[in-house]
């Protein structure tokens, strides 16, 4: 691991086997990119991110790496009012998109030539949006072909927590140059899938095949749910190779477990796969939605 200058900030990079990584910990506690090198000596992107002359917005809302998404993913909603939800002691309470630990200030606890660990430091802001006691932190594990990374979160308090959180990688996609999406396939379990309403209820989404282009209208914004296994892959259709995602660590997952499909543009150089703990909205439907006891974790 060493350090690495970007812009007026310092970032870190881990070198493993062929892999490159590069992350900003106490930032977001974001993982940046991933790269690895070919036999030919060329580098392949795994997971986006953009080539950018200055750092001229804040991290969180740029288009790449793996934002982190705490307590919740994505909109949640208060009787049909997007950003806000119903906290457990009946108050109405604001709830920015994806939560607010992308845009958050994580403390450095660990860090080794394998990966890192972080806690992250609330705001006056964040408690208000989710009065709880707590600790949140943010583990990567990093080897030669693969990633791992881990939410713990700790019940310091008197009273349960809700939340359900998730991950927003940015895949490179297409990762090979003259192709385009309609030379890529996506696989994954079966499942059911939906999309949000504009009241944050969920809504059948149309049937797509477990196999399918990853040009595919159909699969963008598109949360699959009740997953038949926890592991999606995708890559070129000629099975060269592939990237595998998968939703925690069990075979069969709970339920409520999601992955979400998306894109910004049928152009973009990314395509998003995302292992939530269930999907958006998850305090009002309480599908995904877990439950932390005071002293657990």
């Amino acid at each position: 691991m060493e350090r690495v200058p970007y812009f007026e900030h310092e970032i870190r990079r881990w070198q493993i086997g062929d892999s490159t990584f590069l992350a900003w910990p106490e930032a977001g506690a974001r993982l940046m990119s991933w790269s690895m090198a070919r036999s030919d000596g060329s580098m392949r992107e795994v997971v986006h991110w953009p080539e950018m002359a200055a750092l001229d917005q804040p991290i969180a809302k740029v288009r790449g790496g793996n934002p982190i998404l705490f307590p919740f993913s994505a909109r949640t909603f208060d009787r049909g009012d997007i950003h806000f939800w119903r906290a457990p002691d009946g108050k109405r309470r604001p709830m920015p998109m994806h939560g607010f630990a992308r845009q958050g200030a994580f403390e450095l606890e660990r860090i080794d030539a394998q990966g890192f660990s972080a806690l992250l430091r609330p705001t006056a802001e964040d408690r208000e949006a989710f009065p709880f006691d707590y600790a949140f932190r943010v583990a990567y594990r990093f080897e030669p072909t693969a990633l791992t990374c881990e939410f713990t979160l700790t019940n310091l308090g008197d009273a349960p927590i809700p939340w359900c959180a998730g991950h927003h990688f940015y895949f490179a996609v297409p990762w090979e140059p003259g192709r385009t999406r309609d030379d890529y396939f996506l696989s994954r379990p079966e499942a059911q899938s939906f999309t949000q309403d504009d009241r944050g209820a969920l809504v059948p989404a149309r049937q797509v095949p477990p196999d399918a282009p990853l040009s595919h209208p159909d699969l963008v914004d598109v949360i699959h749910t009740d997953l038949a296994h926890h592991r999606f892959r995708f890559g070129p259709t000629d099975g060269s190779e592939h990237v595998e995602v998968s939703v925690g660590a069990e075979v069969s997952p709970d339920p409520g477990r999601a992955m979400v499909t998306w894109t910004a543009a049928p152009t973009a150089p990314y395509y998003c796969v995302e292992p939530w703990m269930g999907p958006p909205n998850a305090p009002e439907h309480e599908r995904g939605l877990e439950w932390v006891p005071p002293g657990e974790t």
